[in-house]
């Protein structure tokens, strides 16, 4: 049965959508059919992580959401642009960048129950066995749509004050959802931190299980968003964190 995984964060700037990139590639790179919708549409990005210009990008999930295409033509294979060369395949439905879009949705916005239709369709049309959704920070009417319909939810929080404030409210709104299976995933961790110390207590604060730690990394930095980092450096501490946590999706 196919699964749907919604990755989201409280704030902006967890990583939250190079995270996204590199679990969905990692599990597409263990053979699966994958697919990542970036319904981050005021500010879209994942696409760079899947070396997919702008240029290249003729339609898009806003194109579908505006009644203009089935959503199946928003969906690119980006397989062979983040170096898959074995069974699994990755497609990428990346939101428009360019600006009057970007305020056509602001000002009109879009039916949210779109958005499950469209799902839907993907997962059929491409035979998909997984689609991650990346999301829009914070809560709305949208992000409650992608969490109810996730068979998991992951929600990515730093080590900050802020986050953990932001987190425990989407915790609570989650439950009210009844999402079926829920993760916590810490980014961006200083070296300084005792990661096992760290998964502890945010486990305990929040009565989830804690699906991996990813320290702080000037070689994600350095990377800077062109390509996906668990294919660059295979053998990276992060990578083997990352190939962690998708062995509990795939298991789950």
């Amino acid at each position: 049965m196919p699964k749907v995984v919604s990755i989201h964060s409280y704030r902006g700037g967890t990583g939250k959508s190079n995270f996204t990139a590199n679990l969905a590639t990692t599990v597409a790179l263990q053979g699966n059919r994958v697919g990542v919708v970036d319904t981050d549409v005021p500010s879209p990005g994942i696409h760079n992580l899947f070396c997919l210009e702008p240029e290249q990008m003729s339609k898009t999930l806003n194109n579908y959401l505006w009644g203009d295409i089935p959503i199946e033509e928003a969906a690119y294979d980006v397989s062979g642009n983040v170096g898959l060369t074995q069974s699994g395949k990755l497609y990428l439905i990346p939101s428009s960048v360019k600006p009057d879009d970007i305020a056509r949705i602001l000002k009109d916005g879009y039916d949210v129950r779109l958005m499950n239709d469209g799902f839907r369709s993907l997962v059929k049309t491409l035979q998909l066995d997984y689609l991650f959704i990346d999301t829009h920070p914070g809560l709305s009417k949208e992000t409650f749509l992608s969490i109810a319909i996730s068979h998991f939810l992951i929600l990515i929080l730093r080590p900050d004050k802020q986050d953990y404030q932001g987190t425990a409210v989407t915790v609570d709104v989650a439950r009210q959802l009844k999402v079926r299976k829920m993760l916590l995933a810490i980014n961006k961790v200083h070296s300084k931190l005792n990661p096992e110390a760290l998964k502890q207590k945010v486990e305990e604060t929040y009565q989830e299980k804690v699906a991996g730690v990813f320290g702080l990394s000037e070689d994600v930095v350095q990377l800077a968003s062109e390509g996906v980092f668990c294919v660059k450096y295979p053998e990276h501490q992060l990578s083997q964190e990352f190939r962690k946590v998708a062995q509990q999706i795939v298991e789950g």
